[in-house]
Formats: C-alpha cells, sequence, structure tokens
C-alpha cells in the first residue's frame, strides 16, 4: 500500500494559459465520490502519467485516507473536511473537480475561486441558481480564473487528465483513443453528446486533443468562444470542432470570431434542435438553455450564420463525421498536419466486483453460508423467503429448523422446540447463571455484558447436562448395551450419568416440566427410543433414591435426539450433532429470556452494588502462613 506524496511547494512547470488540464494537472476532488475518484486514477495510469491526478478530497464529514487503486497497487489520498486545509496542504494543486450538490456548488465554487492556488473549477451540479452561476462568472473572470459547467459532465486531455466520469467505460475511452492526445479539439453544449464526439473523431482524424463539454445552463462559466480562442492558441491542435444547440446566443460569438478573423484553424460546427422547428409551439430541451425564445436562438439560425462566417457547417448530424473526416484529410493532404501515431494502452485491472459480474473470474471463499443469504431482493432462510415464513406462521420452531436442521420442520416438531425454549427460560434467580447476570447487572454493567456474564456459568453443572444426556445416553443405546449395562458400567467408572437427578423434585413430587415434555413427546414422536431407555434407567436409579429421577435437562437433551431420528436423521448424523456439542444450544437460547429479564428486572429497580453478606461465608484463614522449609 503506497500512500501519495504530498507536495512541500507549489513549484511546479510553468503552463501557457490556453492550457487548463494536461497530464501534469493535480485535482482536489470536492465530495466523497469514490467511483469518479477511481475512474480518474485509471484514466491517469493508462496515460502512463508519472503521478495520480487527484491528490486530495474533500469531505465535509469526514478526514482521514481514502484507499484505492493505482493499477494494481493500492494508494492512499489524503482526506480532509474542508478546501481551506486541502489547499494549504497541496498547492501544487490548481483544478477543482466539484461534486458537490446544487445547494453547496455556489459556496464551495466561489471558495475555490477565491483561493490562492485553485486556477479552474469544474461544477457538476445542476441546478445552480442562475444569479449565482452570473456572480461566480464576474468572479472568475476578475481573477482571471476558469469555470467549467455548472451542469456539466466535465471535459477530457486526451493522455493527459479526466474530470470525474468524463467519456465513460474505459473500454470506450481506448477505442476513442483517449489514452493518448490527437490533434482535434471540441467543445459542446451536451455532456452526453460529447462522448459521441469522442467517437467520431476517433473515427475520422487521429483522435481528440482536448473536449470540453461547458454545460446545459443558461450561463455557462465558459462559453464556446473562450474555449475556441484557447484553442486556437495552442500549436498542438490542429482544427476544432463545436457542437452547439437550440437556445442561447453564445454561438453568434463564434461567428463574430470568425468574421473579424481570430479563428484561423478548420472550425466543423454543427448545432443540434433543428427539429425544433415541425413542432406547433416553442420548445424546450434537455438543457436549461436549450429553448429558443427567438428566431436568433433557433439552431438552423445559428447554422446559417455559422456558415456564413466560414465555419464548416454539414447539411445534418447525420454529415458531422463527414464533414470532420474532409476536413482533417484536406489538413494532412497540404502538409500541415502529419497524424499522431495510436500508442497501445497499459491493461488496466478490473475492479473485482465488475469481474465477477462478468463471470470471468473465480476467487476462493473465506466463509460458507447454507442457511442463509441476504443478496437478493429478500432475506431468505435456508431458500425460504422471510416474508413467507411470517405469511404461513413459521414461528420460532420452524425459522429454528430452517437455520440449524436445514429442515421444514413438521408441526409436531417446531411446537417441541417452542416448548423447551419456554420451559428452560427462566429458573428464578437462585441457579448460578441468574446470579451472575444479576451481579453484573447490579455492577452497572449494560444487557450484553450482564447476559454473557449469566451464559458463561453454562456447562457440564448447569444446563451442559442436555449436551452430556445426550452423549451418556445415545452412547449406550446406539452400543446395543442394556440400561443396567449402562448404570453399572459408569459407576465402574465413578461417572454420575448426566440428566439423572434432582436437589428437590423426586418420583414422589415430580417436576411438572418433565411430565409435560415426556407427555408430548409420547405422543406426536414417531421414534421415542432415547426417551425410552432412559426412563428405563430411571427406573433402575430411583429403585437405589427417589431422587435420582431423569430430570429437564435430561428429558431435553434425549427428547432432542428423538426429535433428529424422526425428522430423518440416522444414528451416525445424531452423534454428529451431539459431538458438535450443539444440544446446548436450546438451553441457552431458553434461557437467555430469564437472564435478561433479571437483568431488565435489575435494571428498573434500580438496585445497587451487590457485596455478598460476611455471615454468609465461612472464614478459615490460618493465624499465619506456613513457613518454607529449605532443604
Amino acid at each position: 500500500m503506497v500512500k501519495t506524496e504530498k507536495k512541500k511547494t507549489s513549484k511546479t512547470k510553468k503552463r501557457p494559459d490556453y492550457i487548463l488540464m494536461d497530464r501534469h494537472t493535480k485535482a482536489i476532488v470536492f465530495g466523497y465520490q469514490q467511483r469518479a475518484i477511481q475512474r480518474m486514477l485509471d484514466f491517469d495510469y493508462i496515460c502512463r502519467r508519472e503521478e495520480p491526478s487527484v491528490v486530495a478530497i474533500v469531505n465535509p464529514t469526514r478526514d482521514g485516507l481514502h484507499k484505492c487503486f493505482w493499477g494494481t497497487k493500492e494508494i492512499l489520498i489524503p482526506m480532509y473536511r474542508t478546501l481551506t486545509e486541502a489547499t494549504e496542504k497541496h498547492p501544487e494543486a490548481d483544478f477543482m473537480v466539484n461534486f458537490a450538490s446544487f445547494r453547496s456548488a455556489y459556496p464551495t465554487t466561489k471558495e475555490a475561486l477565491l483561493s490562492k492556488t485553485i486556477r479552474t473549477v469544474a461544477v457538476i451540479a445542476e441546478g445552480v441558481p442562475e444569479r449565482r452561476t452570473r456572480e461566480l462568472i464576474k468572479i472568475a473572470k476578475e481573477r482571471k480564473k476558469w469555470i467549467i459547467g455548472p451542469a456539466t459532465v466535465g471535459g477530457i486531455a486526451a493522455g493527459g487528465f479526466r474530470i470525474g466520469n468524463t467519456a465513460g467505460m474505459l473500454d470506450n475511452i481506448v477505442a476513442s483513443k483517449l489514452h493518448r492526445p490527437g490533434s482535434v479539439a471540441y467543445v459542446s453544449k451536451s455532456g452526453g453528446l460529447s462522448n459521441e464526439l469522442n467517437n467520431i473523431i476517433a473515427r475520422n482524424t487521429d483522435g481528440v486533443y482536448e473536449g470540453v463539454a461547458i454545460g446545459g445552463d443558461r450561463y455557462p462559466g465558459s462559453t464556446f468562444i473562450d474555449h475556441i480562442m484557447r484553442y486556437e492558441k495552442n500549436p498542438d491542435i490542429k482544427m476544432i470542432v463545436m457542437l452547439g444547440e437550440v437556445g442561447g446566443t453564445d454561438e453568434y460569438e463564434v461567428v463574430k470570431a470568425l468574421k473579424d478573423g481570430d479563428i484561423k484553424k478548420p472550425l466543423v460546427a454543427w448545432c443540434i434542435g433543428t427539429c425544433s422547428k415541425v413542432f406547433p409551439a416553442e420548445v424546450q430541451f434537455g438543457h436549461a438553455g436549450a429553448r429558443a425564445g427567438a428566431e436568433l436562438e433557433t439552431a438552423d439560425a445559428k447554422n446559417k450564420a455559422l456558415k456564413e462566417a466560414g465555419a464548416i457547417v454539414p447539411n445534418s448530424f447525420d454529415d458531422f463525421d463527414e464533414k470532420i473526416k474532409e476536413t482533417f484529410d484536406k489538413l494532412v493532404e497540404s502538409g500541415k498536419h502529419t497524424p499522431i501515431p495510436d500508442v497501445e494502452p497499459p491493461r488496466i485491472p478490473l475492479d473485482y466486483d465488475v469481474a465477477l459480474k462478468q463471470g470471468i473470474i473465480r476467487k476462493p471463499t473465506n466463509f460458507i453460508s447454507t442457511i442463509s443469504d441476504d443478496r437478493g431482493e429478500e432475506l431468505r432462510y435456508c431458500g425460504i423467503p422471510i416474508s413467507k415464513i411470517f405469511e404461513e406462521k413459521w414461528g420460532l420452531g420452524g425459522v429454528i429448523g430452517l437455520l440449524w436442521f436445514k429442515k421444514d420442520l413438521p408441526k409436531w416438531a417446531r411446537e417441541f422446540l417452542e416448548m423447551v425454549v419456554l420451559v428452560t427460560a427462566d429458573h428464578g434467580p437462585a441457579v448460578s447463571g441468574a446470579h451472575n447476570a444479576i451481579v453484573a447487572a447490579r455492577a452497572g454493567k449494560d444487557l450484553i455484558s450482564s447476559l454473557v456474564s449469566g451464559l458463561l456459568t453454562i456447562g457440564p453443572r448447569f444446563g451442559g447436562a442436555v449436551q452430556g444426556a445426550a452423549d451418556h445416553f445415545t452412547t449406550y443405546l446406539y452400543a446395543g448395551k442394556t440400561p443396567d449395562f449402562m448404570v453399572k458400567d459408569m459407576k465402574s467408572k465413578n461417572l454420575n450419568i448426566q440428566g439423572i437427578c434432582h436437589r428437590i423434585k423426586s418420583v414422589t413430587n415430580p417436576d411438572v416440566r418433565v411430565e409435560i415434555l415426556k407427555k408430548y413427546v409420547k405422543k406426536h414422536f414417531p421414534i421415542t427410543e432415547t426417551l425410552d431407555y432412559a426412563l428405563e434407567v430411571e427406573k433402575l436409579t430411583t429403585a437405589k433414591r427417589n431422587n435420582l429421577i431423569l430430570n429437564v435437562d435430561g428429558c431435553i437433551g434425549v427428547s432432542c435426539c428423538d426429535m433428529l431420528r424422526s425428522i430423518g436423521y440416522s444414528r451416525e448424523e445424531v452423534r454428529e450433532f451431539v459431538e458438535l456439542g450443539i444440544l446446548n444450544a436450546l438451553f441457552v437460547l431458553g434461557r437467555s429470556i430469564g437472564f435478561m429479564g433479571h437483568i431488565i428486572d435489575q435494571k428498573r429497580l434500580k438496585t445497587r452494588l451487590y457485596r455478598h453478606p460476611w455471615d454468609d461465608i465461612l472464614y478459615m484463614m490460618p493465624d499465619k502462613p506456613e513457613k518454607v522449609k529449605v532443604k
């Protein structure tokens, strides 16, 4: 990653006044237009510029650095909140591409024109108030500065500098030979038709030297004659093309210059909008200035005047290309110009997203998702649109089925999962998880931190019996071992059977939660092999002590295994689920509801920091520490 170097001095090679932009132009972009900035840099690269044309970005909402590509390398362009700071840090920049909205275009352009270093401002926005535009034009003329626009796509110096998105995609730029300078300069009212001019001139001459779209507003910051007289002074420009339009009288300044002999280079000109005469009433075209308020402003009148003054004017736009070619060919035949040879541009790499869309690359992914997709019109859970999930009332159980098991679960399975969540939602404030969550909340921790404090207690001794029970019972059942063997084998290994035993509940005082779950599973599950096996084990353990019952964790664990078998999973697949350690997920999901309830309760009550009472702690501190005996 390379950071663009900041110039320490504004000393740059002095350019003639008639050149506004070339391969040495440095610009500040006002507005965080990331695509336009990248397109300017890509154009720089295929033109083989030594340095990027964009030296700074003004983003009123954020400063820092903007990362972009310079060919295949990544570079960093500094970003400032104010134009003042950008111009102070980058005095070498004499051009500003202004992407400010029509509301902000006036003050930002005015600030640029009043600065010491900015000489040219391209104003992209449409809708700038005419009174404000006229004020900006006055400032520019007084300070001998330039405005391109408003309401412009910009302009281009072939082989040198591109204003924003001018000339479109890179393949079009290369096809129009804009990656190197030709010998024809044009000025156009329309930004859209300037792209067409690039193509027409490239096909019929040795290409564009410079092209400017002055913008479609009634009062453009610079006019046809302003740019044509620049072109007239530039020895590298051999002929000029002008594309005007119906409305306004700016073209008559060109007519006068032709008559006065100020324009000596061949000028091919055409004003579009000749079709307006076939309409019964006054017509306004796309631009604010494209409306003929008098006969003088019609396209026909202006084309006639240009032709009479000495411009080369076609019969229609269809002949425009032919006149350009004839004019260029005469220059070559007369020996006044040798066509500039074409140059092979460097190949610009495609952006990843563009190449991916075109299907011409493949890239190994780092993440895989087989349960949901948010890329389309609508979020989908395992292929099911979220709208359908609500319309068909899939419920929490249905969504768990889609996201956890990738199954369209039957109604009984959905209801079972929801029952488990309800049954495990809370078990009072005294259990370790709720206790931890409460203590954290009383210490002033936020909801998420307090919730995590409680969740971290879930494990082998709290809640983890769901997982443990599923592991123990399926291990022996699937291996074909009898309940009696399981009890004796685990006793010989000095292991407690997870899911068996309750501190308070017993055979004579059963846990209502377990009874509800057992009854539901027995009634609805096609397969109940694991629950049946666990109940046989319970008969053996309760014969020894009546509180060694199948508790709620154990009942959930074994019932989940039977649910998985009932919806089509094999025993091997069920064991895989168990070994992945995910059956605790149901306990975590359910108990989170209770933990959050306790946290909210404590916050609502505004309880103070918890401190454990001394009388509930057995202090057994020795009178003095044991001495270490050194041998």
